[in-house]
């Protein structure tokens, strides 16, 4: 029932930007930004912690050559990269995918983050949280 899935297969509508054996660049059907693309590998993952390296790495290879088309053709200069992994992170569909979202000054997005300077006193017992 992935909808991702059926979009590799030809099954659901899609607007392809690039594809290649492994991955397939798309128009986002709701888009935050003209020319906002998805890119998805052909093989259904969930996310970035589930994908294999191999995988991963053929993903990013189309996002590049898409960010290079678009740059190229287009002259975008400024470019957001957004993944999630899991619902409390705002993963919406559950096959792995990248957004490349083209920004400028008057798109309207204003993404900022709240972030927690207390949290730096913490870093060292977190990092041996990793060990």
């Amino acid at each position: 029932d992935c909808i991702f899935c059926k979009v590799v297969k030809g099954i659901a509508p899609s607007w392809k930007v690039y594809e290649n054996e492994h991955a397939y660049a798309f128009l986002d059907i709701n888009p935050a930004a003209r020319y906002h693309t998805l890119v998805i590998p052909k093989t259904h993952y969930t996310n970035m912690l589930d994908i294999t390296e191999e995988a991963l790495m053929e993903v990013m290879s189309v996002v590049k050559k898409v960010s290079d088309l678009y740059q190229e053709k287009l002259g975008l200069e400024n470019i957001q990269y957004i993944t999630n992994a899991g619902e409390e992170a705002q993963q919406d569909v559950f096959h792995f995918h990248l957004h490349i979202v083209p920004r400028s000054s008057t798109d309207g997005q204003n993404v900022h983050w709240t972030t927690h300077q207390e949290w730096r006193s913490e870093f060292d017992k977190m990092l041996l949280d990793l060990k």
